[in-house]
């Protein structure tokens, strides 16, 4: 067993995936820098090169427009701006990536966080000849917020600058400072032309006084914990899997991925929110039986007691179990175009979950321009980013999303047509917010539990 976890081990190391977006001001170049990421890397298709050239000179370009390998919507392509969220799929000989170019409008902000809230890397673009703006401190604002471990500032357009040091270094500075006090633990600058393609994917020869990566290095080589052996092992139940043949007449299995941590066979746990604990008899991945298994890894855990276990239950560790409550205090970004109002009867998602709740509170509303709040706006409205307190129907056994990102996240839901209302986040909104005192909400006609 060991060897063959040490393999896999092996494996997933040599074939990490990194996700990454992009976030800047409009006209800053994210669509280029990702175009020209992928087309220097050797990750566009001719028949993909062949099109944008026939559009850049539909439009009257000499040079094929490298933006457009990301802005595919006609409405961005005609206004020259990035509106809805781009994916991308491209590999190196050294790592994968997912990339999300993430629009730059205020009105987009939901559109960014949607981007983000996946990601392990965020590319914070600055024009260097307007260097951090309103705009940018927002994306940093955001990429905190949205506890994202690793961001690099892209100094862009270097070219119109002269590629004079003293303006990097200048740009550099004040945004460090700034991400640094909103708690981002990471922060890498580095100097770019995104139209000419220095430090993009090849280092530049105009910039000899920089001997830092290029952006492709650096997205190449930055670590990438997929182990999480440090953090909260946490496994919610997707299925109940009871084949009930004469081959496994009493197999029970409980599938689904692992959230986050390390699970092992002869480890004591508990199912939450039921309270009851057992211990892991068996591990099953691809029909194979394993010692060990980790996130992201979708498994099927076998346990030794035959207790009351269905979907949307937590497994965690004995040792290791997050307390359950039905008072959740979030902050959440509203991305419905319906305003999120206090009593609102939601539906609450947090990983295979479902459950009843109520808008108890809202607050304070967020304005990531200068970072104040605004106390008690009684409803958030589309791009919104706020402090709630809701009342669950049943116990929930949320983390604190600085300590998980998966199992302290969750959404709030219409119960009407399903609608996605608000991406939440449990717990402080920024790493170096001071503990809130929690306040009791009272009831509400209706839902009260």
């Amino acid at each position: 067993m060991t060897s063959s976890t040490e393999q896999q081990a092996e494996h997933l190391s040599a074939t990490t995936l990194l996700r990454f977006a992009t976030a800047g001001s409009v006209d800053d170049g994210k669509s280029t820098l990702v175009g020209r990421l992928l087309h220097d890397s050797k990750s566009v298709l001719a028949d993909q090169l062949e099109a944008v050239e026939h559009a850049s000179r539909s439009r009257g370009q000499e040079a094929p427009d490298l933006a457009l390998l990301t802005d595919g919507l006609r409405a961005e392509r005609e206004q020259g701006i990035t509106i809805d969220v781009a994916y991308r799929y491209f590999a190196t000989p050294r790592r994968r990536f997912i990339l999300a170019d993430t629009p730059g409008h205020v009105q987009y902000t939901r559109n960014m966080v949607t981007g983000a809230s996946t990601a392990e890397l965020t590319v914070i673009l600055v024009d260097a000849r307007n260097g951090v703006v309103e705009q940018t401190r927002r994306h940093a604002a955001i990429a905190a917020l949205l506890r994202v471990p690793h961001v690099v500032l892209a100094v862009n357009k270097m070219d119109l600058v002269d590629y004079r040091e003293s303006v990097f270094a200048a740009i550099a500075e004040e945004f460090t400072a700034y991400a640094s006090e909103l708690g981002v633990p990471e922060i890498t600058a580095i100097p770019i032309s995104a139209l000419a393609g220095d430090n993009v994917v090849d280092p530049s020869a105009t910039m000899d006084w920089y001997g830092g990566p290029t952006v492709l290095e650096h997205l190449e080589t930055v670590p990438v914990s997929h182990d999480l052996a440090t953090c909260h092992a946490r496994f919610p139940v997707q299925y109940v899997i009871r084949p009930q043949t004469a081959e496994h007449p009493d197999y029970r299995g409980y599938a689904g991925q692992i959230a986050a941590g390390t699970f092992r066979v002869g480890e004591s746990v508990t199912v939450l929110p039921s309270g009851r604990t057992s211990t892991i008899a068996g591990i099953d991945l691809l029909g194979e039986p394993v010692d060990v298994a980790w996130t992201p890894q979708s498994v099927t855990l076998l346990l030794e007691d035959d207790i009351d276990v269905s979907r949307g239950d937590l497994i965690v560790p004995s040792h290791d179990a997050p307390a359950t409550s039905q008072d959740v205090e979030a902050t959440v970004c509203h991305v419905a175009d319906t305003p999120l109002t206090v009593g609102a009867r939601v539906l609450l998602k947090h990983t295979t979950r479902t459950v009843k709740a109520i808008v108890k509170e809202i607050p304070s509303r967020l304005t990531l321009d200068d970072l104040s709040q605004h106390p008690a706006p009684g409803r958030l409205v589309a791009n919104d980013i706020g402090r709630v307190r809701v009342r669950t129907a049943e116990p929930l056994a949320l983390d604190s999303y600085a300590d998980s990102r998966r199992t302290g996240s969750f959404l709030l839901i219409d119960p009407a047509d399903g609608t996605t209302l608000a991406a939440g986040m449990a717990g402080e909104s920024f790493a170096t917010a001071e503990a809130a005192a929690v306040q009791d909400g009272e009831g509400d006609e209706g839902w009260d539990f």
